[in-house]
């Protein structure tokens, strides 16, 4: 066994931040075992990562050289994993929580007849590995923690298996870089895939490549439930988000309404996210709603109710109508970058603001 295997994802050459949270752990792993942290990139220009995974301890890039891989194939992007680790006996292949990779690593797990430990947030080598623990082989076995119920609840487990498989829960820790920098190989190399890996295909969104900000990567997000109104009381919130350089999210009621498409939803079922600040318009604050939304460092509640469940587990809470809110919210946003000066405070107001 030869080394920590992370099967990375990036745009571009650029790691996401899924990706780099899943190197952190990776990387005290493969400390802890004795063994190299190395990285597989999948997609255009996947050799461009090598300068960032220098910093979190990789020492080995393996980049998939093939044009068709650009695009996302389950079943042809699990093949690749299944190539090398056949080529580089890994002693841990690790995957990031997302959709796609939850998918390609089950996959691999299917084809490999192997147990997949998903959404681990911590690993730790339960019993001794072959070779007196360090570079070790086969044997031995992790014990991990895992979300289970969308993450109401951790589950101790031990993990067995000739190689062991596993996924790293979304933002169950912080991406931590290191000061010193590895040696980076970059090793480019074409599969052997066949037509029927490519049975299933992802087409590119019509909007992607727009310069419009993801929910996974912004720093800030403002989030749209009920309360908002209706699919045109969101034109507040994308002017709050433009303003503020950050993407807009939604509970799953508002997709449910159809005022939002899925890819907007923040939850259980959704996206998880952690933005710097979350800003959260009328939503209720349901516990799948939270789900998606805990790790973010501050959350600001705007809601008429000042008993709602999001206002009590917000950092701050400003108790009135949304679109009144939002209103006086963007003005003063707009006035404060056109450098202007203060305007006379109203004398009444029916908007009460509370650190919570």
């Amino acid at each position: 066994m030869s080394a920590v295997l992370a099967v990375i994802e990036h745009a571009a050459g650029a790691p996401t931040i899924l990706s780099l949270e899943l190197l952190t752990m990776a990387r005290r792993l493969a400390r802890d075992m004795g063994l190299p942290l190395e990285a597989l990139a999948i997609g255009p220009r996947g050799e461009d990562a090598a300068g960032l995974l220098s910093s979190y301890g990789v020492s080995f890039l393996h980049v998939a050289g093939d044009e068709r891989l650009d695009s996302y194939a389950p079943e042809a992007w699990a093949h690749t994993v299944l190539q090398l680790v056949e080529a580089a006996h890994p002693a841990v292949v690790m995957g990031t929580g997302s959709e796609r990779g939850a998918e390609v690593m089950a996959h691999v797990g299917a084809r490999l007849g192997l147990p997949l430990a998903a959404n681990c947030t911590e690993v730790t080598i339960s019993l001794p590995l072959e070779g007196g623990g360090r570079g070790g082989g086969a044997a031995g076995e992790f014990l991990v923690t895992r979300q289970r119920w969308g993450g109401s609840l951790l589950e101790e487990a031990r993990l067995k298996g000739e190689v062991k498989l596993l996924t790293v829960a979304p933002h169950a820790l912080a991406a931590e870089a290191e000061p010193a920098r590895t040696e980076v190989t970059v090793e480019v190399r074409r599969p052997s895939l066949d037509e029927k890996d490519f049975r299933v295909t992802l087409s590119p969104q019509p909007n992607q490549g727009s310069g419009r900000i993801s929910l996974a990567q912004a720093r800030v997000v403002v989030g749209g439930g009920r309360g908002v109104g209706g699919a045109e009381g969101f034109r507040a919130l994308e002017e709050l988000a433009g303003l503020l350089g950050g993407a807009v999210g939604c509970s799953r009621a508002v997709t449910s309404l159809g005022w939002r498409p899925h890819s907007d939803q923040v939850g259980q079922t959704g996206m998880r996210i952690a933005p710097d600040l979350y800003i959260a318009c009328g939503i209720s604050g349901a516990i799948q709603h939270m789900v998606g939304c805990r790790a973010a460092k501050h959350i600001l509640a705007i809601n008429t109710d000042a008993a709602a469940p999001i206002v009590e587990q917000a950092d701050y809470a400003v108790i009135g109508d949304v679109q009144k809110v939002l209103a006086a919210v963007n003005a003063e946003v707009r006035r404060v970058k056109a450098g202007e000066p203060s305007p006379t405070p109203a004398a009444e107001s029916s908007i009460q603001a509370r650190k919570t």
